[in-house]
């Protein structure tokens, strides 16, 4: 078993008020906030340097620094060989090219056939913290393709998250939304929370979490626009929030926007196209992957529509 992870986090101004709980659900990837919760309530989460207590709210400045107890291997885990692309690998990461339609990690109703169980079939002799989901430093939806990057040891584990943590990490994301944008460039700069009329889903929310989208126009059709997207921040379901929120949401997105549209796609049109960031020794690493197959289509009908 190994040692506890340590992580350190500056609050930002923006983050002032935040329930305590809230902002490690934010800020730590693939932690909710019931298990901030405990974590706070067994004491393993300061503010300050003292231990804090379950409704404290953090202040711009303060500095939270919380202790990730090893998880042990829960039973039944399997694992699973499914044809994943691999885009890069050395001693310290996989960078696979997830297939919309994959899970990332075991939940509740999709507890085998994940990325997860990929990895433990193709690489059954990591070593890494949280056996239940090894390696996993960030995710991607369900139903949106590209690259995600799995670290193969500790340290590298522990080096990725930090990235992770302080927006470090360059992530470009490519999407096809309806509707025409007039403008070639633009920022979508709004807080998202829970969906206070709709709680399985987000939306833009006063005093949310601060979200920030960059986008640059890459091609116009009929109907509809490609552009290539550039996160800051990494909420979930962002970029589908915020395309929605100014009146161009993704295409065959059915939570979000779910326009009609001529040519038949059977998930949001969304691909995590490139990663860019550095690993132990500051080795920078740049992965890129092209449109699978299905974009692709609709792209090529798109083009041949508008070649008349």
């Amino acid at each position: 078993m190994t040692d506890a992870i340590r992580l350190v986090l500056d609050v930002a101004p923006e983050e002032d008020s935040e329930r305590l709980d809230r902002l490690i659900a934010a800020r730590v990837a693939d932690i909710s906030r019931s298990y901030a919760q405990n974590l706070i309530k067994a004491g393993e989460v300061k503010v300050n340097d003292e231990v804090a207590r379950p409704s404290r709210r953090i202040r711009a400045g303060d500095v939270v620094e919380l202790a990730l107890p090893p998880i042990e291997e829960p039973a039944g885990l399997s694992k699973a060989y499914l044809p994943v692309p691999i885009v890069y690998e050395n001693d310290d990461v996989i960078v696979f090219d997830k297939p919309a339609g994959l899970v990332t990690h075991p939940a509740p109703g999709h507890e085998h056939g994940t990325l997860v169980n990929v990895v433990r079939a193709l690489r059954p002799d990591l070593e890494l913290r949280d056996a239940a989901r090894p390696g996993i430093v960030h995710r991607l939806d369900k139903d949106t393709s590209g690259l995600i990057v799995v670290a193969k040891n500790e340290t590298t584990r522990r080096y990725l998250l930090r990235q992770w943590q302080d927006r470090s990490v360059v992530k470009r994301y490519t999407a096809l939304v309806h509707g025409i944008i007039a403008e070639d460039e633009g920022t979508i700069d709004a807080p998202i929370s829970r969906d206070p009329n709709n709680r399985k889903r987000m939306w833009v929310v006063p005093g949310g979490r601060p979200a920030v989208t960059h986008f640059t126009v890459v091609e116009r059709f009929r109907d509809a626009t490609l552009v290539s997207i550039i996160i800051e921040t990494g909420r979930t379901h962002q970029i589908r929030v915020h395309f929605t929120y100014i009146g161009y949401p993704l295409v065959g997105d059915q939570t979000y926007g779910s326009r009609p549209f001529r040519y038949s796609l059977n998930r949001q049109f969304l691909h995590a196209t490139a990663l860019t960031f550095t690993l132990p020794g500051e080795r920078a690493i740049e992965v890129e992957t092209p449109l699978p197959a299905d974009l692709q289509s609709v792209l090529a009908a798109l083009r041949a529509e508008a070649a008349g």
